[in-house]
């Protein structure tokens, strides 16, 4: 019997059928339910997006105001979840604390109006509370209290405030508006593949969603843009960009940002962050980074031929909004909650355990020692 070839990491592998998020990875298209990211960045909010996510279709103006409002009625983190945040141990990670608040959060929910294990109630409650279990964990390692309520605010104005403690500016929540619109849905990533994985065995959603960040933990996945700021504070200027990457590229050093398994081209997402880190660069007087990034784009690419993903400018973008450098992973969650959930449901909807195989490489037939034999 000729053997099934092995495609590690699953490479190419089609696991399942899915009408979610379709990339176009030789045009640099990526597509949600239909619509191309551009338009959507350009024309719509987050909340708008998640919906789209969830239920197939763009939102009417009366739909989509029921579900702003149903967000900001789930916003409020339930006290055992912050009793749970406050028990950590001194030096819990943010990515750690998310982690545990999701699996705890599970176990809070009031059990009058409670969203269900498998609902898209549940799905909306993630989306609107994570953004406020991490705050509330940050804010607490930073000895600062908990920000107000304000229910006045968009998700994205919300998530701003949560982060930053402080409004921003119009252009400075329409930026986070785009950012978490782009960061929603990539098809089958490690992360979302790891929930439908949990989902398939019909497990709950908050088990799910737990596997998911679990998966977005892991530094090969989450955490590229993080690495990306640490290396432009390093290089400070632009005329040290040059011999910096020779130097790393020297080495066999990879230098975070660019190239991807699935994109030939400049991932889209990219090619719209590249423009609002110039922009919120230029509002704020502050072009460091765009001109360093900039520079790093045209050395990466003379030398190694490779493109950039969308964490090489997202960093720059949520630095000069306020964000820390450890929230940049865990606010990559709280975007991408919308299209976890909407991967479970769709899980839910067509449900098949999901079990590869595995090819053995090790020995059959080895005779069984007895233990007094055994050297």
């Amino acid at each position: 019997m000729t053997a099934v070839p092995v495609q590690r990491g699953l490479e190419d592998v089609v696991a399942l059928e899915s009408k979610i998020c379709f990339i176009d990875g030789k045009q640099g298209r990526l597509i949600y339910e239909g619509y191309d990211i551009r338009e959507l960045a350009e024309r719509s909010t987050f909340e708008e997006v998640a919906y789209l996510l969830w239920y197939g279709r763009l939102p009417t103006e009366a739909q989509l105001e029921e579900l702003t409002e149903r967000l900001r009625q789930l916003r409020a983190v339930p006290e055992g979840v912050i009793e749970t945040l406050h028990d950590l141990p001194t030096g819990t990670t943010p990515m750690d604390a998310l982690r545990t608040a999701v699996s705890a959060l599970a176990s809070f929910e009031p059990e009058e109006g409670r969203p269900g294990a498998t609902s898209i109630g549940g799905a909306q409650r993630l989306v609107a509370v994570l953004p406020a279990i991490i705050s509330e964990f940050d804010r607490r390692r930073r000895g600062r209290s908990a920000l107000p309520e304000r229910p006045d605010l968009s998700h994205a104005a919300n998530v701003l405030y949560l982060l930053t403690g402080r409004e921003g500016s119009e252009m400075d929540v329409r930026a986070m508006d785009v950012a978490l619109i782009l960061h929603a849905d990539h098809e089958l990533n490690a992360s979302t593949f790891a929930a439908r994985v949990t989902a398939s065995t019909l497990s709950d959603l908050y088990s799910a969603i737990t596997s998911a960040i679990g998966a977005l933990k892991g530094p090969l996945h989450g955490g590229a843009n993080e690495r990306v700021m640490e290396l432009l504070r390093a290089i400070q200027t632009v005329d040290r960009v040059e011999p910096v990457v020779q130097e790393k590229l020297a080495r066999h050093e990879r230098i975070m940002g660019f190239g991807h398994r699935v994109y030939k081209v400049e991932d889209p997402r990219a090619t719209i962050l590249r423009t609002w880190s110039r922009r919120i660069g230029e509002e704020k007087g502050d072009l460091r980074w765009y001109d360093l990034l900039q520079k790093l784009c045209e050395v990466v690419h003379r030398e190694k031929g490779l493109y950039p993903n969308v964490d090489l400018f997202s960093g720059s973008v949520y630095s000069l909004l306020g964000i820390p450098d450890d929230l940049f992973t865990p606010l990559f969650a709280v975007s991408r909650v919308s299209g976890w959930t909407a991967h479970v449901l769709e899980e839910y909807a067509d449900l098949r355990l999901i079990r590869p195989t595995a090819r053995y490489t090790g020995p059959t037939d080895l005779p069984y020692v007895p233990l007094d034999r055994r050297a």
